[in-house]
């Protein structure tokens, strides 16, 4: 269930953004930039279905075409957000809903502060997340929208590692996961190695 994306051009662009020079207004476009280039490979099993006709500039009438699962993209706040504007690049016509997860102190577990979902028919959910650490929010993510109904769920994340796959995986077997790149591990603190530091902050300027 887990998708390593490997592309020439996510590699390059993914190695820009590792460098600590890059700076925030750059990051954030080249961020879009990738989002965008794993959209073809996330939605590339979906079908397309008829929904009546269009007429073309010769005079021709051809079927109008449109996807057969109503998307929704949800951001996990805040760096989230900069991940699923290049998503929403390539499918200008879907949903954005949120979800806003801060961390316990004590119990260092994700807790839910927000929560607000678009209504569609067909529903298939995208999850996104620069980044895959330990797989506690992206789960919790995972969960709240079960518990709302929503089946047809899969997370879209820059960088991972071993342990939040496996984190994802061991309570959401069915969920299928889409990297950029699976890196090395995490440091002590958390952070993802080689990782490319706080991706909410680089997106935001707020270091």
């Amino acid at each position: 269930m887990l998708h390593i994306i490997d592309h020439p051009l996510i590699k390059t662009k993914l190695n820009m953004m590792r460098d600590e020079n890059t700076d925030h207004k750059q990051f954030k476009q080249l961020l879009d930039e990738i989002a965008s280039l794993m959209t073809y490979e996330v939605f590339k099993d979906l079908k397309v279905v008829n929904k009546g006709t269009i007429k073309t500039p010769t005079n021709c009438e051809i079927d109008k075409l449109r996807l057969e699962k109503d998307i929704i993209i949800v951001p996990i706040l805040r760096a989230g957000i900069g991940m699923s504007n290049g998503v929403a690049n390539m499918l200008p016509a879907a949903r954005i809903g949120h979800i806003g997860l801060y961390r316990d102190e004590k119990t260092l577990k994700p807790v839910e502060y927000f929560c607000k979902m678009p209504t569609v028919d067909n529903p298939l959910v995208l999850i996104c997340d620069p980044m895959l650490a330990t797989g506690g929010s992206a789960s919790e993510a995972i969960s709240i929208l079960k518990e709302k109904g929503y089946k047809d769920i899969r997370l879209l994340c820059l960088v991972g590692v071993k342990e939040g796959v496996d984190k994802v995986l061991s309570t959401h077997p069915e969920t299928e996961i889409y990297l950029a790149s699976l890196d090395e591990k995490l440091n002590d603190k958390g952070y993802i190695l080689p990782g490319l530091g706080d991706a909410g902050d680089r997106i935001f300027g707020t270091l």
